[in-house]
């Protein structure tokens, strides 16, 4: 019999415990071309704003050691269009649909949730209070616990289903953040979001982003990602999950012992689409090595010293 891969984050029960990070496959249509969108946990949307953002000009990305740097500015349709234009897909797709949202006011994140809680296909959504490429709102945000909780609890009076926190890892301590998001009514918390970088062309001498300066992703960041998913899950009783370098699932396996419910797979993607399916097929090989039944008797089983 095969290992039960299903998890299950605020009352919602996925497949597998394998999702999309936001911002790394769109919408999910080019993804859906590669392969059946049923084989992902969840597919976890771009981050979607009031109004459409064109983002910052190119170039936005570039390739670092061990990983990327991006500063893309939340480029979007905006939620006009993606509910006109994005949900026909989505409502079609047989797997969980958690959607990013994104916003430069505390008004602006209550009235795209508000629009959203009328979407009944999307099973969740993570709120991005944490985006290190924008000028406002993102990362003022989440870095002040006062503001954080004042943000989830004004969301989760317009959003009646589960709501994700994603946090960021450019603060002095995540800890605090991850306990204002509770004490807000937060559903889950992900983490981390990215880290604040730069690159520089030595022959042009200007920086490799014309944001200056964009966000760190890639397995660079996993050992930081793997330390703030231990320290929130030690702390903080919400369901975790991981963000942070994840491209195989001995990463996958690192982060569930660390107490992680999901993990999110982002930079991966881009050099190599099918990776949330190996890890899926890797994971339930591990378990049947290790002799384990689910993917639950993982969870927060690290032997610390």
């Amino acid at each position: 019999m095969k290992p039960d891969l299903r998890v299950t984050i605020a009352g919602v029960e996925f497949a597998n415990p394998v999702m999309t990070a936001s911002g790394c496959c769109g919408y999910g249509e080019e993804l859906a071309r590669l392969y059946p969108l049923c084989r992902l946990g969840a597919l976890v949307t771009k981050s979607i704003t009031r109004a459409p953002r064109l983002g910052h000009k190119p170039p936005r990305t570039a390739e670092t050691a061990s990983g990327m740097l991006n500063a893309i500015g939340l480029a979007n349709v905006g939620i006009d269009r993606f509910i006109a234009e994005k949900i026909p897909f989505l409502q079609q797709q047989d797997t969980r649909i958690i959607v990013n949202v994104a916003g430069s006011t505390l008004e602006e994140y209550v009235e795209v949730c508000a629009r959203l809680a009328d979407v009944p296909r999307v099973d969740m959504i993570e709120l991005n209070i944490s985006c290190p490429n924008v000028s406002e709102g993102g990362i003022e945000i989440g870095s002040n616990p006062r503001l954080t909780e004042q943000t989830v609890t004004a969301v989760k009076r317009v959003f009646p289903r589960p709501l994700v926190v994603k946090l960021s890892p450019n603060v002095t301590s995540i800890v605090p953040l991850a306990q204002a998001a509770a004490q807000g009514g937060a559903d889950a918390l992900s983490l981390i979001n990215s880290l604040i970088g730069t690159a520089v062309d030595i022959e042009t001498w200007r920086p490799r982003l014309t944001n200056n300066r964009g966000g760190l992703t890639g397995p660079a960041i996993k050992p930081v990602a793997l330390a703030m998913v231990d320290a929130v899950y030690n702390a903080c009783p919400l369901p975790i999950i991981a963000i942070g370098g994840i491209a195989t699932a001995a990463d996958a396996v690192e982060f569930i012992l660390c107490g992680a419910v999901a993990v999110q797979v982002g930079t991966a993607l881009f050099v190599q689409p099918d990776t949330p399916l190996r890890i899926v097929d890797d994971l339930s090989s591990y378990l049947e090595r290790k002799s384990l039944s689910s993917i639950d008797e993982l969870r927060g089983k690290v032997r610390k010293y």
